[in-house]
């Protein structure tokens, strides 16, 4: 089932002394939050998500700065460290063919064409040239760069990814 929330940041610290927090983008296109006014907050994993507004956005060096739920101090920004900020699937940007969100991804079975069960993926690694999967398997974390020539099809409705059985132990390693 997908989740009906997307998670598009982190709060990371305050900045400065006017209430503005630092957010680790949990997306590919940070300016994204230039376009909204309000974003959903988990204060803490479990709790329910609440609507807070979002201002005075600026994207700087792969992070975002802004201004959350009217926040007017250092100190009330120091509580918002840790904060989960999420925006609704239906207002998510639409994706190119053959992409999909991290967090459809996490939780798929992987299989190969052999038919073998591999493990299941809990993590996406973002290194840089590629993305890699990592997928939990009875030997430990398999690193998997998720490249074309070795996965084949992602089903995130039947969260089924299946590698091609001989590219992938080519390029794929166990981590230590």
């Amino acid at each position: 089932m997908l989740s009906e929330r997307l998670l598009v940041g982190i709060v990371v610290k305050p900045q400065g002394i006017a209430g503005q927090v630092k957010i680790k983008p949990e997306t590919d296109d940070p300016d994204r939050f230039l376009l909204l006014d309000t974003i959903e907050v988990q204060k803490a994993q479990g709790q329910p998500a609440i609507s807070v507004s979002i201002e005075q956005v600026a994207v700087r060096d792969g992070f975002v700065y802004a201004t959350l739920d009217g926040s007017a101090s250092r100190n009330e920004a120091e509580s918002q460290r840790g904060w989960l900020l999420s925006v609704p699937r239906d207002q998510a940007i639409a994706l190119p063919p053959d992409h999909h969100f991290i967090a459809d991804l996490v939780g798929c079975q992987a299989v190969d064409t052999q038919g073998k069960a591999l493990g299941v993926l809990t993590e996406v690694l973002q290194p840089g040239a590629n993305d890699v999967y990592v997928v939990a398997t009875d030997k430990g974390r398999l690193l998997v760069p998720a490249l074309r020539h070795v996965i084949l099809s992602v089903d995130v409705a039947a969260k089924i990814i299946l590698a091609d059985a001989d590219r992938l132990w080519e390029v794929s390693i166990f981590e230590d």
